[in-house]
């Protein structure tokens, strides 16, 4: 069955609900029903108000609700599941309530709110990237994109994390972190300080640059930051491919770091013999040479039966999921 709804199948009787999505690029909303259907998306903006401050936030949010529910006004929402980044502390969650009341309060949404006093969740975007991916309460996710991050939780309802420490002292297997260390080792190759590496060639060929010290131009006097400096890694994973032997050694440090965050969430969550999912979240696994076979190896010296996946669903859905469970629907496995 089809995860959509089709717009002759709306029913203003039905129990609606919003998943939100709000991160640091952009900001996702979903209309679903009661059973998980989805019947509207919208994207805005960027809505971690730690870095674009509380209106701008909520703005983005508010116009992604708005263009989710475009095609079915008056839609009667009973409940809202929101998750942002930079939500990691209790008063950071009173905040995001608050800028929660303040849309169906008073924001001009084409909304019938019908919200139940215990159908607003709010939560940090691992959670809701964990129960998106496994449309399950249990289990661990393993973000690699920009940064990294792994969080679980387990049926009992306990929590773990590991990582998230960002680019200065922590991101371990992040995009970011392999092509600093690409970049290192082709800088050394450079020198003859380090062993020769396809990658040098890789990053001038992708760069347009005639020679490796235009890198210092590009990368300082550009001011680049972390998002473009991480959009650099699948340079590393396709030397990697074709055999580079210092890129592929840059990719097995990378897959043993993130092992080890897996890991180390599972053993606090799950006996060994346990059964559970590890769901595979960001750019750095789209690997050409399997990143998620080789850290899915070294989980299941531990774990034999964990499973690594791909997500099912985006994190939104993992919103809207959350929201519906709290209203009582059961719609998510233990």
């Amino acid at each position: 069955m089809s995860d959509w709804v089709r717009d002759s199948e709306f029913n203003d009787s039905t129990d609606w609900v919003l998943g939100i999505d709000g991160g640091g690029t952009k900001t996702v909303c979903l209309v679903m029903d009661e059973t998980g259907t989805i019947a509207g998306r919208g994207e805005a903006g960027p809505s971690n108000y730690q870095t674009i401050g509380l209106a701008a936030a909520g703005e983005s949010i508010s116009q992604a609700i708005a263009l989710a529910v475009k095609n079915l006004p008056g839609v009667a929402i009973a409940g809202i599941g929101v998750g942002l980044a930079g939500v990691g502390r209790p008063a950071d969650v009173q905040v995001v309530q608050g800028l929660v009341t303040g849309l169906y309060q008073e924001s001009p949404l084409p909304i019938c709110w019908k919200l139940h006093s215990e159908g607003v969740v709010v939560t940090h975007d691992c959670a809701i990237a964990l129960v998106g991916g496994t449309r399950s309460a249990s289990g661990v996710a393993i973000v690699a994109g920009t940064g990294s991050i792994a969080y679980g939780c387990n049926p009992q309802g306990e929590s773990k994390r590991a990582g998230g420490w960002g680019y200065r002292f922590g991101d371990e297997g992040s995009g970011y972190q392999i092509a600093i260390a690409g970049l290192k080792a082709a800088a050394r190759s450079h020198d003859g300080r380090g062993p020769k590496t396809l990658l040098p060639d890789f990053f001038l060929n992708y760069l347009n640059l005639n020679q490796l010290e235009d890198l210092i131009e590009v990368i300082y006097r550009r001011g680049w930051g972390v998002t473009e400096i991480a959009a650099l890694s699948p340079l590393v994973d396709r030397a990697a491919a074709a055999g580079d032997a210092i890129a592929i050694q840059i990719l097995d440090d990378a897959a043993a770091e993130l092992a080890l965050m897996t890991e180390t969430v599972a053993s606090a969550l799950f006996t060994p013999d346990q059964a559970f999912e590890v769901v595979t979240i960001g750019g750095v696994w789209r690997s050409v040479c399997h990143l998620g076979d080789r850290m899915g190896e070294s989980l299941r010296r531990q774990f034999p039966a964990v499973q690594v996946i791909s997500p099912r669903h985006e994190p939104a859905y993992g919103a809207g999921l959350l929201a519906l469970e709290r209203l009582g629907k059961g719609v998510l496995s233990r």
